[in-house]
């Protein structure tokens, strides 16, 4: 089995489904006789969204380049950002660590494709809505990318960093997001819906949501175990 390494901390949340997950499943598909050998670098979140707020790319991309080249120096043979917006700087951290990182949009790619979708709304961060980097593969494999308007799109992004990031989960915010995906089905046609921020699947889920979701987390690590075990 090969060593998975994470970038965690961006939030902590996320991180931990994770570490969970990948450990639980692992567990359940050796039949109880192996665990990941698993290391995870955490990021300074606070740090790592403001170079991210402040438009300072350079600095985000050495950042978490320190990070990777840490897991890798560790012996970690998949490596992988758990954040989906940390992706916005996933090329420049490749050039400069020499590791193919295993991409969130390019599993969450893969996975709309193989279900045949044509259109897919897309919800996260502001950056994750607005920026190209969670989009470029999806486009790649011929699949339309909707985003909600403006006033919905920082709706979102309040939720999740004043609410989500912080492991807090509110009935009424569940409602705001069941509304939202119901409006972009209306209004823009979409089929399903992205989980594009890694907090996000502690809100929605296949049971809550109006639409079917691609819930990126569970995509991820299950391309994570894919490529480990």
């Amino acid at each position: 089995m090969k060593k998975i390494g994470l970038v965690g901390g961006t939030g902590p949340e996320s991180t931990l489904m994770y570490y969970k997950e990948l450990n639980t499943r692992i567990d359940q598909l050796t039949g109880g006789k192996a665990m990941p050998d698993l290391a995870i670098e955490s990021v300074d979140f606070r740090k790592a969204w403001a170079y991210v707020s402040n438009g300072e790319k350079d600095n985000l991309a050495d950042y978490l380049s320190e990070k990777v080249s840490c897991l890798k120096s560790t012996g970690c043979e998949v490596i992988s950002l758990t954040a989906g917006t940390m992706h916005l700087v996933i090329n420049e951290i490749e050039k400069k660590t020499g590791v193919s990182l295993v991409s969130i949009p390019k599993a969450v790619a893969d996975e709309a494709a193989s279900k045949g979708y044509t259109k897919v709304g897309l919800l996260g961060t502001i950056f994750t809505m607005e920026q190209d980097y969670m989009k470029k593969d999806l486009i790649d494999a011929g699949i339309e990318v909707c985003i909600p308007g403006k006033e919905d799109r920082e709706l979102v992004a309040k939720r999740i960093f004043e609410e989500l990031e912080l492991g807090i989960v509110k009935e009424e915010t569940l409602k705001e997001f069941q509304d939202l995906i119901v409006k972009m089905q209306n209004e823009q046609g979409i089929q399903a819906v992205i989980l594009g921020c890694t907090e996000l699947p502690l809100l929605l889920n296949e049971k809550n949501s109006p639409l079917p979701i691609l819930d990126s987390v569970e995509i991820h690590i299950r391309k994570l175990i894919e490529l480990a075990v």
